[in-house]
């Protein structure tokens, strides 16, 4: 893919965007949205205590809102956003991937994962994805719109509800962490993004109380939106899914890459940790014969020990396949070797604990299904 062919912006056309949730607006925008539709301005804070601190988007069940207001403000700032078309559950229950459809018939997915010491929700920033990545579902199908604030928000918002309901296996719990690793590319929808943060961050009733430190957004490599970011002097994870760490192979694995080379990319993320103090988790999925050589492994090392000392932390994904597809997994030996290369070269490397392949768990495969 040339560089021409590549999005030029970070936003792509507000075209098919849902209707204005109250998710969407800041808290004193709240107010003045009540204000204008003549209710009266606390009844902002009432609705967003229900929406993020119950975590219900059931006006009827807002029995301290008058009746008559109920209807009117359910209409203007809670329209349903997302409706879920399918939920599969695998692992004995604690994976649950849930496809949703949106008010224009777009199809998204979030995938909610519940382990011994947490519960995580992966979620979903676009409907598709634009960075034609070959090995992935998602890219291969190609990007259908931005997801807005309001929706991505909403994945949470349902993940916080089914942990709280015990909708999976363990009982009663709650949401502890958010990536942004489902489809799309969070850092090319980036202010609906930056600010579905805040709401999922911001204490209740404003937003859903969630840490920074336990919110992750991944990219695939736009340095400058990285640069962006650095200054909005927030405190979540940037994971880096860099793939491979030689130009010649990412410029087909990553096509973003003719426009932002790994070392633009590495040193993005470096002002990035040195501002925030935080670790970068270096995202690499491990593909037969494609990125699992050795000196791969070598020069992955090298290259995070130059440009990013102490703050680089590989995280090894084996490569969950899509069905037709010509990129399979690694054996489990290279994967061995591979993370012990990684290792010896000074750099922390763990492999990504792999769930839900019998339920089309890589990002995309259940939209292109249904």
């Amino acid at each position: 893919m040339s560089s021409t062919a590549l999005p030029l912006t970070f936003d792509a056309p507000r075209r098919g965007m849902p209707p204005r949730h109250l998710a969407d607006l800041s808290a004193e925008q709240r107010r003045s949205a009540v204000s204008e539709l003549g209710e009266k301005p606390f009844r902002a804070r009432q609705l967003a205590h229900h929406y993020f601190g119950r975590l219900t988007d059931d006006v009827e069940a807002m029995t301290d809102v008058p009746a008559a207001s109920r209807t009117r403000l359910g209409q203007e700032l809670l329209p349903t956003l997302l409706t879920p078309v399918r939920k599969l559950d695998t692992d004995g229950g604690t994976t649950r991937k849930t496809l949703w459809r949106a008010h224009d018939g777009t199809m998204l997915e979030s995938v909610l994962m519940r382990y011994p010491d947490r519960a995580t929700v992966c979620i979903s920033s676009q409907a598709g994805c634009g960075m034609a990545c070959p090995f992935c579902a998602t890219g291969q199908g190609g990007l259908q719109r931005n997801l807005s604030t309001a929706e991505i928000v909403d994945q949470v918002r349902s993940a916080a509800a089914m942990m709280r309901d015990g909708e999976v296996p363990g009982g009663s719990g709650r949401l502890s962490n958010v990536v942004f690793m489902g489809m799309g590319e969070p850092l090319a929808n980036y202010r609906r993004v930056i600010d579905a943060v805040h709401r999922i961050c911001d204490p209740a009733p404003d937003g859903l109380g969630l840490s920074q430190r336990s919110v992750t957004i991944s990219t695939v490599g736009l340095a400058p939106a990285i640069r962006k970011m650095t200054a909005e002097n927030l405190h979540v994870t940037l994971a880096v899914s860099l793939h491979t760490p030689d130009d010649e192979l990412r410029d087909t694995l990553v096509p973003v890459n003719n426009r932002w080379r790994v070392e633009e990319v590495l040193e993005a993320a470096r002002g990035y940790a040195e501002h925030t103090g935080r670790r970068v988790s270096v995202e690499y999925a491990l593909i037969r014969d494609i990125n699992d050589h050795p000196w791969r492994a070598d020069l992955l090392g090298k290259l995070l020990r130059k440009h990013l000392e102490q703050f680089a932390h590989v995280n090894v994904i084996p490569l969950n396949p899509t069905p037709g597809s010509k990129w399979d997994a690694s054996p489990k030996p290279v994967e061995r070797e591979f993370v012990r290369r990684v290792r010896d070269a000074g750099v922390p490397c763990t492999v990504r604990d792999t769930r839900g392949q019998e339920i089309a768990a890589a990002c995309g495969q259940l939209a292109a299904e249904e």
